[in-house]
């Protein structure tokens, strides 16, 4: 039960600084919406994400791992077929300058967006696990 919460906890954290740092998340219902999320795309890792990882693994095999991206890119699609009030319509992001580093605007839509949303909320989340379990 303590597992379940942590996973929550981080599906649903995760999901919503992904919304307020990155732009073309459409969360009809705000605060409802990424709960709802948060509950859909926790039930899918647990769920879904195992099957799809184990007809995914000669890929994630020849890959060394690399490929495991594709079970989060469809566990999010899943979630915004599931859940009415959550949908990706893009990927923005507005680019990043400072005196070191310069980072060019990104701006994605359809599968695409996907990709890049699941991209970035597997890294929040994982960093968000290893905070949590340490």
């Amino acid at each position: 039960m303590k597992s379940i919460l942590k996973i929550y906890i981080t599906c649903t954290l995760s999901l919503y600084l992904a919304s307020v740092v990155f732009g073309g998340m459409q969360l009809s219902k705000g605060i409802n919406s990424i709960l709802l999320a948060g509950i859909g795309l926790s039930l899918l890792s647990l769920l879904v994400k195992p099957l799809i990882n184990l007809l995914l693994l000669p890929l994630n095999l020849i890959t060394f791992g690399l490929f495991r991206w594709v079970s989060s890119a469809i566990a999010l699609y899943l979630v915004t077929l599931v859940v009415p009030s959550f949908k990706i319509i893009a990927f923005s992001f507005t680019g990043l300058a400072s005196k070191w580093i310069d980072i060019p605007s990104v701006n994605l839509s359809g599968i695409l967006a996907i990709i890049a949303f699941s991209l970035v909320i597997s890294v929040i989340s994982s960093i968000l696990h290893w905070l949590i379990s340490r």
